[in-house]
């Protein structure tokens, strides 16, 4: 914990003194009389202990150390030690803004090989230095794409892309002379059909997710090649973990790849803060957001780190900048590197067959359950929907009270899915644990119809 700062009346007195004025009054005396504030209705001061415990007496109302099954873009991966021992070190941590090579070459390297990791993992050409989410991620692709074809506007959104990620668009480009057109959900596989029937001569990118929100895996080759014979870029998001065992977006020509880093070596926290990363094409890097850490050699041909294609506000005229970012999540990024350096490539395979596997399992025990249907349409990664003979709030909020999140519940999202649960299983959970969450729901069905 922080440690709790108070000012005594002489500590004041001073720094009044310092400033040259008599009273904190006078620090306002700009502020016109009839617009400052009459009160701050604060309460009383309370000690270093008092609010130590007033803040941990908030913090025990949530729930804490929950099995969970959560998932929906957010994973519960297992987290080597070494990913906090390392990252923890005040060198890291406490690192500003590289903008100085000379004393930034520990930084600078670091996110290069964070660059070069993802690069590797989706098997594409350029990196940036992460962004700050996979939303934002994608909602820059859609800008460089925009970019890329300038006199078009239209981007077409599959509905099987992350909802939180379609409403962050909305909000992004709700003042932009942006058309964004969604395809109806196919809780399946993309609608071929329905997406290419959308696109027209303004279109100017199409977006897929693989695996989508309801952990479909899908082949998007087909999607990629009819939007590349119209000139339509194609942006895919994706799960890091999946991608080394799925067919990378490098592999079947996708021209620019976001996603969200978490699951990378970044804990559950609350939502944040995490990672986005991005990856495109050569012929697009001009028109990538964010830093860019290369690698070349300086007067005495040692090799060294430098950031590189600098289009930022801060660089260039504002007009022509590529994007406003100003952080690039450095800490999260290379957390996301040691973890991928500590797995390694067959690390990184064994967590995705282990996620497999045991969804296999889940999907097993699940289905025994009279009542509960486990949705099979289309091949899963490491999550599935159940359907419930009940709604799957009413079960999560049953089973949270257990101390078990038994997965997110579909109609949050979408109307008429009151009875949907997206469930998500990583190699973190147990067969035990799965036995568990079996067994809790079933007993929660038997309940509600005695």
């Amino acid at each position: 914990m922080s440690s709790y700062i108070t000012n005594t009346s002489e500590q004041r007195k001073e720094m009044l003194t310092a400033c040259g004025i008599s009273s904190i009054d006078e620090l306002f005396t700009c502020i016109p009389e009839d617009v400052r504030p009459q009160s701050f209705n604060l309460p009383k001061g309370k000690s270093e202990l008092e609010v130590q415990s007033y803040f941990e007496q908030i913090a025990n109302r949530n729930y804490a150390n929950l099995t969970t099954f959560i998932g929906g873009g957010i994973y519960d991966h297992f987290i080597p030690a070494a990913v906090n021992a390392l990252t923890a070190r005040s060198e890291f941590y406490t690192a500003y803004t590289p903008y100085q090579p000379e004393l930034a070459q520990g930084t600078l390297q670091a996110i290069y090989e964070y660059q070069s990791e993802i690069c590797r993992l989706t098997d594409m050409e350029i990196s940036n230095a992460s962004l700050y989410d996979g939303g934002t991620a994608l909602f820059e692709a859609c800008q460089m794409a925009l970019a890329a074809k300038s006199k078009k506007n239209r981007i077409v959104v599959d509905g099987g892309v992350n909802p939180i990620y379609r409403t962050m668009l909305g909000t992004y480009t709700a003042n932009l002379n942006i058309n964004l057109h969604e395809i109806p959900v196919s809780h399946g596989q993309a609608d071929r059909q329905k997406i290419f029937s959308a696109l027209d001569d303004n279109t100017a990118a199409v977006i897929v997710q693989n695996p989508n929100f309801f952990g479909v895996m899908d082949d998007h080759s087909d999607i990629v090649e009819h939007c590349h014979e119209k000139g339509i870029l194609v942006i895919q998001s994706v799960y890091p973990i999946a991608m080394s065992v799925l067919k990378t977006p490098g592999e079947i020509g996708v021209d620019i790849v976001t996603g969200e880093g978490q699951s990378l070596g970044l804990p559950l926290s609350f939502g944040g803060p995490y990672l986005g990363f991005m990856a495109t094409t050569k012929k697009l890097l001009r028109k990538m957001p964010g830093r860019i850490v290369g690698r070349t050699v300086d007067k005495d041909g040692k090799e060294c780190f430098v950031l590189t294609v600098q289009a930022r506000e801060q660089h260039i005229r504002r007009e022509k900048a590529t994007s406003n970012i100003c952080s690039n999540e450095a800490l999260c990024a290379l957390r996301a590197h040691v973890y991928m350096s500590l797995l390694g490539p067959q690390g990184l395979r064994d967590v995705a067959k282990l996620c497999q596997a045991k969804t296999n399992y889940a999907k097993e025990r699940l289905n025994a359950i009279p009542g509960v249907e486990v949705m099979e349409s289309s091949p899963t990664f490491n999550e599935f929907v159940v359907k419930l003979p009940i709604d799957a709030m009413h079960l999560v909020n049953k089973l949270i009270e257990k101390d078990m999140a038994p997965g997110l519940p579909l109609g949050r999202f979408y109307p008429g899915m009151e009875n949907y649960l997206l469930v998500a299983v990583t190699e973190k959970r147990t067969k035990y644990e799965i036995g568990i969450l079996s067994e809790s729901i079933e007993a929660v069905l038997q309940q509600e119809t005695i």
